[in-house]
């Protein structure tokens, strides 16, 4: 169910070509920087998310600019995460570019709420 061997090669290409924002947000989550270690474009079921903290099962999500597309899969793809017993954080992002202090200390705040469970 977790990183499936069969979706290695789109995770590779996910993360060779990840958005500008994703980029931005990996360099602060990485090499445990807010104490949690972080993966990303990790295959959970069908779906390849964007940023998983298997340890607090928690999943971060950018939605890009084109998401308002996206919508309708994203609700059914939420709701999935969400019935295996994950944490769903979603940000935009322009968020990530405007303010990615106060994005950083949601996720940070998220871990600690989830690391008391």
């Amino acid at each position: 169910m977790f990183n499936d061997r069969n979706k290695k090669r789109l995770r590779q290409i996910l993360r060779k070509e990840m958005p500008k924002g994703e980029q931005i947000l990996w360099q602060r989550l990485r090499k445990k920087q807010l104490g949690h270690k972080f993966f990303r474009q990790y295959s959970i079921g069908k779906y390849v998310v964007d940023f998983y903290c298997p340890k607090l099962k928690l999943v971060i999500e950018i939605d890009g600019i084109t998401h308002e597309q996206k919508s309708v899969g994203d609700k059914y793809r939420q709701k999935y995460l969400e019935n295996i017993g994950s944490c769903v954080e979603r940000f935009n992002s322009k968020e990530l570019f405007d303010d990615i202090d106060s994005v950083l200390e949601s996720i940070y705040f998220c871990c600690k709420r989830l690391d008391k469970k």
